[in-house]
C-alpha cells in the first residue's frame, strides 16, 4: 500500500506559475530573478495557508539555478536544482524562529553565513514564523541582517508583521501576500480533484472554499476530509452535512417568507433550524451575509463583490430583484443589532424570534393595526394632546365672563358674545386669584422655543393680548411670590447658563414696598452682581405677568446675619410646608408620592 500524502504537501506548487492567487507578487519575484537585482533581506508576510514558505523555497531554488529560463524559473536539470529536489541541498536552510528563538540558535546561524556556499551562488536562509524570535535574539539579528556577507540572502515569514520590530522591517523588502479568493480556491480544487479522479459538485467546492477563509492549505486538507466522507464524489448536501455548514437554502426561504410577511413559516424554519444543532446566534450571522450578497448583487458595480459560485451568484440576483433596497438595508440593521446584543441576552431564542418577527414584518403595510408600524415619538404626542385640549380650555373661560341675568345674550351671535366679554374683562379688572393649574409650569411654555440664546431672553410672552394692554394692574404678595416663583423654574429650561442664579433666587423673598415698587434682599455682592445682570429680564419678565409697567426691582445686599436666611433643601422646603399645612401630607399619602 502506498504511503498516503495529503493534497496540500501533494499539490505543493513548484514554480512561480504553479502558485494560486499571487501573480503580481510572483511576477516581481521573476524579474528580479531575471534581472539579477537581488536584496539581501526579504519578508514575506500574510495570513496562513496563502503560499509564504512555498514562494520563498522556489525563489531560493530559483536564485540558486545554474541556467534558468528566460522567464526566470529554475531549470529543473542542474546539480543545484537537482539537490533542493532531493531535500539534499546544502546552499539552503529552513529555521522554524517558533522553536529556536533564543540567542544561541541565532549566533549558531550567524556562524553559519560566514561558510560561502560550494555549489551555486548564494547561502538562502529562511526562517519561518520570524515573529517568535526573542527581544534579544531580533538585537542579535540585526547587525547581520543590515550587512549580510554578498553570497547570503534572508527569507523571513511571517503571519503577524505588527509583531516585527520596527529595526527588522527597515532592513528588508516586504511583500504582502494576498488572501485566497473563493473563486480561485475553486479552481485551484477542480484542478487537484481532477487529478485525483474525483467527482464535484461546483456549490460543494464553493462551500469548501467560503469555510477555508481565504486559506489555500485550509481548503486542501477540507477538500481531503469531505472527499474521505463522500467516498469519491462530493455533493453539495454531504459536504455541508460533513462540515456542519447551515443550508444556504433557508436564508433563502426567510427573505422570500419576510417580503409577504408570514411570520409563521419562519417561526416553524428557526425552530427546524435550532433542532438540527444550530445556534440561532449562527442564523442571524449567515442571514446578514446572505442580505448583504443579495444587496450586492442588485448592482451590476457590486456584483464581483459576492465570492460565490457563478450558480449561486445567478440565484442571489434572482432574488436580488424581489427585495426593495430599503428592505435589505432595514434587515441589515436588525440583524446587526441582534448579533451585537446576543451574547449579552439571557434568553437568546427570544432575541432571535422577536429579530425575525421585526424582519417580516419590514414590509408591512402602515394600517395602523399592524405591529410592524414605528411607534410614535413622545414629543409630537403631546403636541397633539395640547392642540386637542386648547379649544376645550377656552370655553369655561367665555362662560364665566358672560353675566348671568342677562337671558338676551343667549341669542346673540358667538362673534358678538366674545366681543362683549372682551369688554367685559377690560373694564373691570378684578384682583387675580391663585389657581391650581397656575402653580408651575405648563406644556405650553415648555413646548416654546427661545427666539435667541441670551441671557436676556429666557421667558416667554403670556399670548393674551387683552392682559398685555394692561399697565398699571395692582398685585398682591402672593401674585408677585407666585409669578418669581414661576420665573425661577422656567429661566434654566431657556438657557442652562441660568439654572445657578435661578435655584439662589428661589430661596429669596420678593417684596413689595411701596406698589409697584420691589426689594429683593440678597445675600452678598457676588450674588448682586449675577442679579444685576439679568435685572432688566426680570423687570420684564414681572411687568408682563402681573400686568404692570411700573414695576421697578432694588437689590439690597443684607447688612447681618438677621437679614440672611438660611437656604433651605428641596426636602427641609417639603419638611416645612408639610409642618405648616398637614394636607400636603394626606396629598402625598393618596397619590403614594416621593420626593424626587
Amino acid at each position: 500500500m502506498e504511503n498516503y500524502i495529503v493534497s496540500a504537501r501533494k499539490y505543493r506548487p513548484m514554480t512561480f506559475d504553479t502558485v494560486v492567487g499571487q501573480a503580481a507578487l510572483t511576477t516581481t519575484l521573476k524579474n528580479a530573478v531575471k534581472s539579477g537585482k537581488l536584496a539581501h533581506a526579504y519578508l514575506f508576510c500574510g495570513p496562513r495557508g496563502v503560499g509564504k514558505t512555498t514562494c520563498a523555497r522556489i525563489f531560493a531554488k530559483a536564485i540558486n539555478c545554474q541556467n534558468p529560463t528566460a522567464d526566470g524559473e529554475a531549470c529543473n536539470e542542474c546539480e543545484s536544482c537537482q539537490s533542493f529536489n532531493e531535500q539534499r541541498s546544502l546552499n539552503i536552510f529552513e529555521l522554524d524562529a517558533a522553536s529556536n528563538n533564543s540567542v544561541e540558535h541565532i549566533k549558531t546561524l550567524m556562524e553559519q553565513t560566514r561558510i560561502p556556499p560550494q555549489v551555486g551562488k548564494y547561502k538562502v536562509f529562511i526562517i519561518d514564523e520570524v515573529h517568535m524570535l526573542s527581544t534579544s535574539a531580533f538585537n542579535a539579528f540585526l547587525k547581520t541582517l543590515e550587512e549580510p556577507p554578498a553570497h547570503v540572502i534572508f527569507i523571513l515569514a511571517t503571519t503577524e508583521k505588527h509583531k516585527i520590530l520596527p529595526t527588522i522591517l527597515s532592513r528588508c523588502q516586504i511583500y504582502d501576500f494576498e488572501r485566497m479568493t473563493v473563486q480561485n480556491t475553486v479552481n485551484h480544487l477542480k484542478h487537484v480533484a481532477e487529478k485525483e479522479g474525483i467527482q464535484y459538485e461546483e456549490e460543494a467546492l464553493a462551500v469548501i472554499a467560503e469555510k477555508a477563509d481565504g486559506g489555500m492549505r485550509d481548503a486542501l486538507s477540507i477538500f481531503d476530509q469531505a472527499a474521505s466522507f463522500c467516498q469519491g464524489d462530493i455533493t453539495y448536501k454531504k459536504v455541508i452535512e460533513d462540515l456542519n455548514v447551515l443550508d444556504s437554502e433557508y436564508y433563502f426561504r426567510i427573505v422570500d417568507f419576510s417580503l409577504v410577511n408570514k411570520v409563521t413559516e419562519i417561526m416553524v424554519l428557526l425552530n427546524d433550524v435550532i433542532n438540527k444543532g444550530f445556534d440561532g446566534g449562527l442564523l442571524i450571522q449567515g442571514l446578514a451575509k446572505h442580505v448583504r450578497n443579495v444587496l450586492m448583487a442588485k448592482d451590476a458595480q457590486t456584483l464581483p463583490l459576492l465570492e460565490v459560485s457563478e450558480q449561486a451568484r445567478t440565484r442571489y440576483q434572482e432574488q436580488a430583484k424581489k427585495c426593495p433596497t430599503p428592505f435589505l438595508y432595514q434587515v441589515l440593521r436588525l440583524t446587526n443589532q441582534c448579533d451585537i446584543n446576543y451574547r449579552q441576552s439571557s434568553n437568546k431564542r427570544l432575541l432571535v424570534e422577536l429579530t425575525l418577527i421585526e424582519i417580516a414584518q419590514v414590509t408591512q403595510a402602515d394600517d395602523g393595526a399592524g405591529s410592524g408600524r414605528k411607534p410614535r415619538r413622545l414629543k409630537s404626542l403631546f403636541k397633539q394632546l395640547i392642540q386637542k385640549a386648547q379649544p376645550k380650555e377656552a370655553a369655561p373661560q367665555v362662560a364665566a365672563a358672560a353675566p348671568k341675568n342677562q337671558e338676551s345674550q343667549s341669542t346673540q351671535s358667538p362673534q358678538n358674545t366674545q366681543s362683549t366679554q372682551s369688554t367685559q374683562n377690560t373694564q373691570s379688572t378684578p384682583r387675580p386669584t391663585i389657581k391650581v393649574s397656575s402653580i408651575g409650569t405648563s406644556w405650553s411654555q415648555l413646548r416654546e422655543k427661545p427666539k435667541a440664546k441670551s441671557k436676556m431672553n429666557f421667558l416667554p410672552g403670556t399670548g393674551n393680548a387683552a392682559e398685555e394692554k394692561e399697565t398699571d394692574r395692582e398685585f398682591s404678595q402672593e401674585d408677585l411670590e407666585l409669578q418669581w416663583m414661576s420665573m425661577c423654574n422656567r429661566m434654566p429650561l431657556r438657557n442652562q447658563d441660568l439654572a445657578g442664579i435661578s435655584a439662589r433666587m428661589k430661596n429669596m423673598n420678593p417684596v413689595i414696598t411701596t406698589m409697584p415698587q420691589v426689594e429683593v434682599t440678597v445675600s452678598n455682592e457676588l450674588v448682586k452682581k449675577d442679579m444685576e445682570e439679568i435685572k432688566g429680564a426680570i423687570e420684564a419678565t414681572l411687568r408682563m405677568y402681573l400686568h404692570n409697567q411700573n414695576i421697578k426691582l432694588t437689590l439690597h445686599v443684607a447688612e447681618n446675619s438677621e437679614q440672611q436666611t438660611k437656604i433651605l433643601s428641596r426636602r427641609e422646603q417639603f419638611e416645612e410646608m408639610r409642618r405648616q399645612n398637614p394636607a400636603i401630607e394626606k396629598l402625598r399619602e393618596v397619590f403614594e408620592l416621593e420626593l424626587a
